[in-house]
C-alpha cells in the first residue's frame, strides 16, 4: 500500500528509461503496483475480525524484507556503512512509515470499511505538502491552501458520515480516526525521507527501512501474542498474510521502485490516486461494501481540492514569473 512506497528523491521524470522503452509499459507497471497495493486493504479488512493487526504488519514487512534482501546484495557494503553512520534515523523513519503507519491502518480497518480507508489514504499527498511546508519550508501557494481546506472538509464529511450532528455528539468511528493517523504517519515518513537525503540505491534503502520497520513492529506483535486471543493464525489469516507479504508486499514495493525509475517520482506518485478506485471496486466485489452518499460527497471535495493543487499551481508560478 502507499503504505506503502518510497519517495526518496525528487526525481523529475525518468525520461532516459521511459524514452528508450515503452511508456505504456512503464505506466502498466505503476498501475499494477497500485492494484496490488489496493488488495492489501481488502485482505486486511477480510481478516480483521480474526487476525491481530500488528501480527499482519510485522510479518508483512519481515517477509518482504527477506524476499528483497538478496536482490540488493551488491549494495550490502553501502547498506552496512549507512547503518553504522545513521542507524537511529533509519530506525525512526522506517518504523514510522512502514510499521507504525501500517499498524494504525490495520487497527482502523477492524472498525472502518475498506472503501472509506481508500478515500482517506488519498489525502496523503496533501498532508505531505502541508508538512513539507512546515518542516522543509517548501512553497505553498494560495490555491494549494484552498485545495487543502477543501480536501480536509471532504474527510470530515466522510468521518461524520454526512451528518454534522455526529460531530457535535462526537459520534465518530474510531477506526476512521486510526486510518487518518496512519495517513499522517506516512506523510511524515515521506517528508523525513526528503529531509534525510540518504545516499544509497533506492531499492537498497527500501530494504533497510523494511528491516527497521520489522524491528519497530516486533514489540507490538509480542504484546499481541501475550494479550490477544486472535494470536493464532488460521487458514484465512495465512492466506491474507501470504498476499500482503508477497504480491501485496515485496512485489508491490519492487514494482513501485521500477515505476519510479521509468517515470520519475512525480508521475509515478500521481498514480497513487488510482489505488482509491481499485479499493472501492475490490471492496464491492469481494467484501460486498457499497458506496454511500457521504463517500461520494467527501470524495468530490477531496478531488476538487486535488484539482486546485495540481492544476492551478503551474498557473500561479507562471503569473509570478
Amino acid at each position: 500500500m502507499a503504505i506503502h512506497v518510497l519517495a526518496v528523491h525528487r526525481d523529475t521524470v525518468g525520461t532516459e528509461q521511459a524514452a528508450g522503452g515503452s511508456l505504456a509499459g512503464a505506466y502498466s507497471v505503476g498501475v499494477l503496483c497500485w492494484l496490488l497495493s489496493a488488495g492489501v486493504y481488502i485482505a486486511a479488512k477480510w481478516v480483521s475480525a480474526e487476525m491481530p493487526p500488528w501480527a499482519l504488519c510485522f510479518w508483512r514487512v519481515l517477509i518482504a524484507f527477506a524476499i528483497l534482501l538478496p536482490i540488493v546484495r551488491h549494495h550490502f557494503g553501502d547498506m552496512l556503512a549507512l547503518i553504522r553512520a545513521r542507524g537511529l534515523e533509519l530506525l525512526f523513519i522506517g518504523g514510522m512509515g512502514l510499521a507504525i503507519c501500517q499498524g494504525l491502518i490495520f487497527v482502523g480497518l477492524k472498525h472502518a470499511d475498506a472503501t472509506t480507508a481508500g478515500i482517506i489514504i488519498a489525502l496523503i499527498p496533501i498532508i505531505t505538502m502541508i508538512l513539507a511546508r512546515l518542516m522543509l519550508s517548501e512553497p505553498m501557494g494560495s490555491w494549494q491552501v484552498a485545495g487543502s481546506i477543501l480536501a480536509f472538509l471532504g474527510i470530515v464529511v466522510i468521518i461524520v458520515k454526512g451528518s454534522p450532528d455526529a460531530l457535535l455528539r462526537l459520534d465518530l468511528n474510531p477506526g476512521e480516526l486510526w486510518i487518518v493517523a496512519g495517513a499522517f504517519c506516512f506523510s511524515l515518513y515521506t517528508v523525513l525521507l526528503r529531509k534525510a537525503k540518504f545516499d544509497l540505491n533506492r531499492l537498497a534503502l527500501l530494504v533497510l527501512l523494511l528491516g527497521f520497520a520489522a524491528l519497530t513492529a516486533l514489540p507490538f506483535y509480542l504484546f499481541e501474542l501475550a494479550s490477544d486471543e486472535r494470536s493464532t493464525l488460521n487458514a484465512s489469516g495465512l492466506i491474507a498474510l501470504a498476499y500482503v507479504a508477497i504480491p501485496g508486499g515485496a512485489l508491490m514495493y519492487y514494482l513501485f521502485n521500477r515505476s519510479i525509475e521509468a517515470l520519475g517520482a512525480a508521475r509515478a506518485g500521481v498514480l497513487l490516486y488510482i489505488q482509491t478506485i481499485f479499493i472501492a471496486v475490490l471492496a464491492y466485489l469481494i467484501l460486498g461494501e457499497k458506496l454511500q452518499t457521504y463517500h461520494l460527497e467527501g470524495a468530490a471535495l477531496i478531488i476538487a481540492g486535488l484539482l486546485l493543487i495540481i492544476l492551478l499551481k503551474p498557473k500561479e508560478k507562471t503569473a509570478r514569473a
